[in-house]
């Protein structure tokens, strides 16, 4: 696996982790205004993709990890999942 990702493949985890993009942007420690560049692939032209840390911290979350401040309106059902672990 490839610690490399699009900013198609970028903005497509974020929509199906159903984050917005402050949230997403929280979550991977950066600003707003980095993870639109990341997701339009503006970075890109400028040789500043997604680092390997933060591209291995968003498969983490697409495989299910999930962190105590997770955002829970991100994912209906994510409270009570949770609650009863």
């Amino acid at each position: 696996m490839t610690d490399t990702m699009s900013p198609t493949e970028i903005q497509k985890a974020r929509v199906q982790l159903g984050l917005s993009v402050a949230d997403m942007a929280r979550m991977l420690g950066h600003s707003d205004l980095h993870q639109r560049r990341l997701e339009s692939g503006e970075d890109v032209e400028m040789h500043r993709q997604a680092r390997p840390t933060t591209v291995r911290l968003l498969r983490a979350y697409l495989d299910g990890y999930r962190p105590d401040d997770w955002p829970m309106e991100s994912k209906p059902g994510l409270a009570a999942k949770r609650q009863s672990a």
